[in-house]
């Protein structure tokens, strides 16, 4: 395994699109959440607003970097016949997506870190220039804060869950922009399905079953009985998303030519 973490490494290393995705990560974490916090305001009347999650929007956006950056870690492979080279040198094939979603989720889990942490204090200082203040009833954002802490934690591992799924789903198709599409189809259909589909009892069943309505559960702070489910619940279907999607992807590997 050793070995296998070491080769997928220096490949991620010298992948050429790496540093751009993970900075991508990062910046679009941080640009949506610094814009959202941006654009709410508090007035004497009082603070609603769950200001946790808000400051916590642009992982919606910092996703898509991340699903992209799994996908060419396969993808790249096969439209180049490297993972020819790659599967000779380790037969073990099952160790080599192993050691690929291992060094995938400590980038994803350092570059969602900065991101996040980044975020919650931009917004801390852009919110309370917003009338966010004690005045108004609204605490500044902390993650002495057990909720914050919580959801800042949450999309940390959200997002590597995220990159999970994406690497599962590029094994099984092993095309980059098929499984890209696919990917993002799962992340952003969902929701607009939601807003679609009439019946109120299939909308809530929807919102529990799709992988980022659910997941982002993880980031709500306030009004916890009106989400459709838990916060760690939720973050579970993403897991079971990825854990299926992995899986698929490792037997599809074994038994089936390089």
């Amino acid at each position: 395994m050793r070995q296998a973490l070491h080769a997928e490494w220096t490949k991620v290393r010298t992948l050429r699109d790496t540093k751009w995705l993970v900075a991508a990560i990062i910046v679009l974490t941080v640009a949506l959440g610094v814009a959202v916090a941006s654009a709410v305001s508090c007035d004497k009347e009082g603070c609603t607003q769950d200001t946790t999650k808000l400051s916590l929007t642009g992982v919606m956006l910092g996703q898509a970097a991340v699903a992209i950056l799994a996908v060419l870690m396969v993808g790249n492979e096969y439209s180049t016949g490297m993972i020819r080279t790659t599967f000779a040198a380790m037969p073990g094939r099952s160790t080599v997506l192993a050691a690929k979603a291992t060094v995938l989720a400590s980038l994803v889990a350092a570059a969602g870190t900065v991101g996040i942490l980044v975020s919650l204090l931009a917004a801390r200082f852009i919110l309370s220039g917003n009338g966010f203040t004690d005045e108004h009833g609204a605490q500044a954002l902390s993650l002495t804060d057990g909720s914050t802490l919580r959801a800042a934690v949450g999309s940390v591992v959200y997002l590597v869950l995220i990159g999970l799924l994406s690497l599962g789903v590029a094994a099984v198709f092993r095309d980059s922009a098929v499984a890209v599409g696919i990917v993002l189809a799962l992340l952003y259909i969902f929701p607009i399905l939601e807003h679609v589909v009439p019946d109120e009892r299939l909308q809530r069943r929807l919102e529990q079953i799709a992988p980022m309505t659910a997941g982002l559960g993880i980031q709500t702070t306030r009004n916890l009985p009106a989400l459709p489910i838990g916060p760690w619940e939720g973050l579970g279907v993403l897991g079971t998303w990825a854990a299926g999607a992995l899986l698929i992807g490792v037997l599809l590997l074994r038994f089936r030519d390089a």
